[in-house]
């Protein structure tokens, strides 16, 4: 039985090239999905002569392109959409600076929303498909240190669940995916705890079994669950004391 293919945006990140291994490896054609796209193609040829799957590249500005157009223009509907695309920004900055804050809002929020959104719509008129988003765990609560990044994730955990809500009852899946801290170029040069941080390929094979499992929302490690159940139940007075 041929796989359908598996779309990753925000495919030149190190969770995305893994995603597009993962999938690979389970016999998915891959279509990887960046800015600059060009600039992947070695990694293209390494899936395509690795897995002998089928591998595409699509250029892919979540900041500039219209999500209708841009789904209309690819050769195939994936199967499997995974949204990877996401920016940090920093958070001192995004205090004073609303053009870098909008950035980080946008890049967490609006533009992976709108596109799944899109995505969606069309697997329901298909009849198949499985949305999967990554959100954060710093969406769960908003923290001093972060709060403008965990504001975007907690925006876009919370359209997740609506959709997911919206599309019960339908073959379509809706995937939130709360990876905890990652060993990413982005996390380069942080004190990360190794208790609390997962590998991109460990995010990669939680997302691929998820989505056999049909589940709606992991914690790639779930040591986070019961880190952020602890954090959110926190009153509001104690909480204000912490420096999280």
């Amino acid at each position: 039985m041929t796989k359908p293919p598996v779309l990753i945006l925000g495919g030149r990140s190190d969770m995305g090239l893994a995603i597009a291994h993962r999938f690979a490896a389970a016999g998915h054609p891959i279509q990887l999905a960046a800015r600059g796209v060009q600039g992947l193609e070695a990694d293209r040829s390494d899936i395509a002569l690795r897995y002998g799957v089928a591998a595409t590249l699509h250029e892919y500005d979540a900041l500039k392109d219209a999500p209708d157009a841009w789904i209309d223009a690819l050769p195939d509907l994936p199967g499997v959409v995974v949204c990877a695309i996401g920016y940090m920004g920093d958070q001192p900055t995004s205090e004073i600076d609303q053009a870098q804050a909008a950035i980080v809002l946008r890049s967490n929020f609006e533009a992976p929303a709108l596109i799944l959104g899109a995505f969606a719509n069309r697997f329901v008129t298909r009849g198949s498909g499985a949305v999967v988003g990554i959100s954060s765990v710093a969406g769960d609560r908003g923290r001093g240190s972060n709060y403008v990044y965990g504001s975007a994730k907690a925006g876009f955990t919370a359209f997740l669940s609506g959709l997911r809500n919206r599309l019960s009852g339908t073959p379509v899946q809706v995937l939130t995916v709360k990876p905890g801290f990652v060993a990413t170029r982005m996390t380069a040069g942080m004190k990360l705890s190794p208790a609390l941080t997962a590998q991109p390929a460990a995010v990669a094979a939680a997302i691929e079994r998820a989505v056999r499992a049909k589940r709606d929302v992991i914690y790639v490690k779930p040591v986070w669950a019961l880190v952020m159940l602890i954090i959110t139940h926190l009153p509001e007075a104690v909480f204000k004391r912490t420096r999280l």
